[in-house]
């Protein structure tokens, strides 16, 4: 990645691609086409947080999106109430139409960014965070959200995050981007691809998995748990 961390997209400017994307984001069998695997980690994801928090009453979607991991927890746990947390509006509205046939529960809709948003403390017992958390940008910032996010969950609640990844070895990394720009090209071809890794240049910072687990710790989570990984997508948790 060349461009320095100031020159990624603002949010301002990734809540305004989002606001024209709705669509693309509402899909529960294929998820977004542009990350590997994304129906399995839906599933993973889902299926640990019930396993880890199967009395869970409050849930909050980080970067809700059109609402597919709600869904798929209410199939898992139902009537949960549902904090719906995303910088687009359309987006929040898309996943509250959505997600209100599914449950008895409250939903509460927050537009905004987790890094200026107030949440109240000890409150949630599953965070899910499907691509959102690779928008954070200098180190600082990635240890004050994992800290608030933390923060918010009950005792023995439970993160789970699926997202882009990067990879601390430079040659490592290099294969594993190849392999995800072959993936873009077989589902999109070669103007797909370039699309695609044109907005990531753009808008996104993802590090590591080390980097994060590392992080989760730091912060106070008791468990780290890897799901999956593919090329340079991997689903992981923690409980704290």
């Amino acid at each position: 990645m060349t461009l320095a961390l100031h020159e990624k997209s603002s949010p301002k400017e990734i809540e305004e691609r989002f606001n024209k994307d709705v669509d693309r984001f509402s899909n529960l069998d294929t998820g977004q086409l542009s990350t590997i695997d994304a129906p399995l980690c839906l599933e993973l994801m889902t299926a640990a947080a019930q396993h880890a928090n199967p009395r869970a009453t409050h849930l909050l979607d980080l970067g809700c999106g059109a609402g597919n991991f709600t869904l798929k927890m209410l199939s898992r746990i139902p009537d949960l109430n549902c904090t719906l947390l995303d910088l687009s509006n359309p987006m929040l509205e898309r996943a509250q139409q959505r997600a209100m046939p599914a449950t008895k529960g409250e939903i509460t809709l927050i537009q905004g960014d987790i890094r200026e948003v107030n949440l109240p403390e000890e409150h949630f017992d599953i965070i899910l965070a499907g691509a959102v958390l690779h928008h954070l940008r200098e180190e600082a910032e990635w240890e004050a959200v994992f800290q608030k996010l933390y923060n918010v969950l009950t005792p023995g609640g439970s993160l789970w995050i699926s997202d882009l990844v990067v990879h601390d070895d430079p040659g490592i990394h290099q294969l594993f981007w190849s392999r995800y720009a072959d993936y873009l090209t077989g589902v999109g071809g070669e103007d797909y691809k370039d699309h695609v890794l044109a907005y990531i240049e753009k808008e996104d910072s993802p590090r590591s998995v080390t980097f994060q687990l590392d992080l989760l710790r730091r912060v106070g989570f008791r468990h780290t748990e890897i799901l999956h990984k593919n090329a340079c997508f991997a689903a992981f948790g923690a409980i704290k």
